[in-house]
């Protein structure tokens, strides 16, 4: 009986240890304030990600914004930094479930989640 919970135990930590890992951004220094950039005319089937600091070779680097195919069902959730107990963590744009009629809100915050007179 140990022999087959030490063999699921060693099995467990094999499987736990091979899981993908995602590096967390966490720095010292403040992002600078965002700049100001124009958003060009809306692309049908894309969604705009506005410009954001990323931390790369030791200091934040601007990265403009861009159109990015969307995703039905799906709702975006752009890059973002926030400070906690004074550490700057970077929260990457994502794509979150949750978006039943494409409008860009989550299916929580809609008012008509399945809005079927959406352009």
């Amino acid at each position: 009986m140990i022999r087959k919970l030490l063999l699921a135990a060693m099995v467990a930590a094999s499987f736990a240890s091979a899981a993908p890992v995602t590096a967390a951004i966490v720095v010292q220094v403040a992002p600078p304030p965002p700049r100001e950039e124009a958003i060009p005319s809306p692309r049908r089937g894309h969604v705009w990600v506005p410009g954001h600091w990323e931390w790369r070779r030791h200091h934040h680097q601007w990265v403009s914004g861009n159109w990015i195919r969307e995703r039905r069902g799906y709702h975006y959730t752009a890059p973002a930094w926030m400070e906690r107990d004074g550490r700057w963590h970077m929260q990457r744009g994502s794509w979150r479930r949750g978006d039943r009629d494409g409008d860009g809100v989550s299916n929580r915050q809609d008012r008509a989640p399945d809005n079927p007179r959406r352009n």
